[in-house]
């Protein structure tokens, strides 16, 4: 499947080593290559953590294709009123290319 439709959108990637990546899609090619612009990666803390989960600005982010795992569209609507200070979660474990 294509990305193109989510060109210039806000898309959510999860990536092999289980970063969560936010940004606006601007380019992707056919091996899954994505550049996002205004890129955010969102580090959920467990609950037992007393550290609050955060973002991290990277701005201009190119992510190779064998490092996604998976690319989605984002609610917009949905993700401003989420307070992702306050989320909480399991870790998301790395996967691997078989």
């Amino acid at each position: 499947m294509s990305l193109t439709p989510y060109l210039n959108k806000k898309v959510l990637i999860i990536t092999v080593d289980g970063r969560t990546l936010t940004g606006t899609l601007i380019s992707c090619d056919q091996v899954t290559n994505l550049v996002l612009k205004d890129t955010i990666e969102r580090v959920i803390r467990p609950q037992e953590d007393e550290e609050p989960s955060a973002e991290q600005a990277h701005g201009l982010y190119l992510v190779r294709g064998d490092n996604v795992v998976i690319c989605g569209l984002v609610d917009e609507e949905l993700d401003a009123s989420i307070d992702w200070t306050k989320v909480r979660g399991e870790v998301i474990g790395s996967t691997k290319h078989v």
